[in-house]
C-alpha cells in the first residue's frame, strides 16, 4: 500500500518527536521508527509499507491517506529546549474599542509590515511551533489584513484569529484563512456593554453565529468583573447550545485602562470562584514543575517580544534579533520557585504570575487562583 501524508498533519521534532494534526488541533507523540516512517510519507512520492494497526489509526486520525497529493512539507529542525509552541502575534495596536478592562494602554498606532510578519511566521514554523494567535488591538484593522489572510495558508501552523467580532463580515468569513475564531463575551447583554460599550453585544454574538455557520471552529473569552457575576449559568448555556469549542474564563490585570475603573474589579475570595466555569482544553499547554506559560511568548507590533502581553514592558528582545534569540531569553519558572506549596500546584501551576507581582510578589500566589481551589 502507498502512503501519503495528509494536507492537515505535519511532523514536529519538539521534545518528542510528534506528529501535529492542524484541523483537529491534535498533538501525537511518536517513537523513533513511527517518526521515521511518516518523514517517509511526507516526501512527494510517500512510501510504501504493508498495512498494520499503525496505518490503519493514521488513516483514521486524518494523518495519513492513500490518495496521491504532492504537497510540500516543510523540512523538520529540532525544536530549542524548551520548544516555542504558541506564538501570540499582535500585529497591530489599532482597536475599534476602548475596552475598560483593556491591559495595553495608550495606542501608539503600530503595526507588524507583511514582510515581518512572512518572517516571523517562518522562523516560528522552523522552531516546529504550532499555534500562533493573531491578536491586536483588533487585527483586522491592519491595513494590509487581506495580505497577511493571502499568506496564512504558506505555513503548516494553526491559525487562531483573536477578535472582538464587530468588523467581522461574512464576507471576511468567506475567503479568512483561520483554522478557529476567538471572540471575546463579557457577559451577557447589559455586562458586555458596560465594558465594550452600547451596541457591541449583538454584533459579537452575531459574530459567533455567522463564524460557526461558516464552518469555523469558535472559541469565545470572558473576563470577570464586577458587572457580570450573575451571567455565568446563562453563558454557559448560551455558549454550549452554540456549539463553542472552548470557553476560556479569567480574571483581567489591575493593569492599563482597568486602573481608572476601579468600578469593575473583583475581590480574589468573589472573582477568583468563577474561574471554575469555562471548558475545553484551551490555547496552552505546560509540563510538570513548571509555571505558566512554558511553550507561549507574545510579539509586540512594534517588534518587541516578551514572555506574554502583560509582560510588553519588560521585553525579551527584538525581532530584529530572530525569533530564535528572542525566545531563549525567556527562563522557565520552576514551581519550586514559588512561594506555594498546597495539593493542587500541578493543575494550577502557580496561576498568573504577572497577576502575583502586581499584588505584590512575582514568586508569590495568585490569590485568585487560590480562591478557586479554596485555598
Amino acid at each position: 500500500m502507498h502512503y501519503f501524508l495528509t494536507k492537515e498533519a505535519v511532523l514536529k521534532r519538539l521534545e518528542t518527536p510528534s506528529v501535529y494534526h492542524i484541523k483537529k488541533d491534535e498533538l501525537y507523540e511518536l517513537d523513533n521508527d513511527a517518526f521515521r516512517f511518516l518523514e517517509k510519507c511526507q516526501a512527494g512520492g510517500g512510501c510504501s509499507a504493508k498495512e498494520s494497526k499503525f496505518t490503519g489509526y493514521c488513516i483514521k486520525e486524518g494523518i495519513l491517506t492513500t490518495e496521491k497529493n504532492l504537497l510540500k512539507h516543510p523540512h523538520v529542525i529540532k525544536s530549542p529546549k524548551p520548544s516555542l509552541r504558541y506564538l501570540e502575534l499582535q500585529v497591530t495596536d489599532r482597536c475599534n474599542l476602548k475596552c475598560k478592562h483593556c491591559y495595553i494602554g495608550q495606542r501608539q498606532d503600530n503595526e507588524l509590515s507583511l514582510s515581518r510578519i512572512r518572517k516571523i511566521l517562518h522562523e516560528f514554523e522552523q522552531m516546529q511551533g504550532l499555534r500562533v494567535l493573531i491578536t491586536g488591538g483588533e487585527p483586522l484593522l491592519h491595513s494590509r489584513f487581506e495580505e497577511i489572510n493571502e499568506m496564512l495558508p504558506q505555513f503548516f501552523i494553526r491559525k487562531i484569529l483573536f477578535t472582538n467580532g464587530l468588523l467581522l463580515s461574512k464576507k471576511i468569513l468567506k475567503s479568512l484563512n483561520a483554522d478557529e475564531i476567538q471572540i471575546s463575551i463579557d457577559g451577557l447583554e447589559k455586562a458586555h456593554e458596560s465594558l465594550r460599550g452600547k451596541g457591541t453585544f449583538k454584533k459579537a454574538i452575531e459574530a459567533v453565529k455567522n463564524a460557526i455557520d461558516t464552518g469555523f471552529e469558535v472559541s469565545i473569552s470572558t473576563m470577570v468583573h464586577s458587572e457580570n457575576l450573575g451571567d455565568f449559568d446563562k453563558m454557559e448555556a448560551l455558549f454550549k447550545g452554540l456549539g463553542i469549542k472552548d470557553w476560556t474564563v479569567d480574571v483581567p490585570c489591575i493593569s492599563g485602562s482597568l486602573k481608572r475603573h476601579a468600578e469593575f474589579q473583583i475581590a480574589p475570595d468573589i472573582g477568583g470562584k468563577y474561574l471554575a466555569y469555562g471548558y475545553g482544553d484551551g490555547l496552552h499547554s505546560g509540563a510538570l514543575g513548571i509555571a505558566c506559560g512554558l511553550h507561549l511568548m507574545s510579539v509586540m507590533a512594534d517588534g518587541r517580544t516578551a514572555k506574554c502581553t502583560f509582560y510588553a514592558d519588560r521585553n525579551a528582545g527584538n525581532l530584529k534579533d530572530g525569533l530564535r534569540e528572542c525566545w531563549q531569553k525567556i527562563k522557565p519558572i520552576k514551581l519550586s520557585k514559588l512561594k506555594c506549596n498546597c495539593k493542587y500546584i500541578e493543575v494550577c501551576r502557580g496561576g498568573c504570575r504577572y497577576r502575583a507581582e502586581l499584588l505584590g510578589d512575582s514568586m508569590g500566589k495568585d490569590p485568585y487562583r487560590c480562591a478557586l481551589y479554596g485555598v
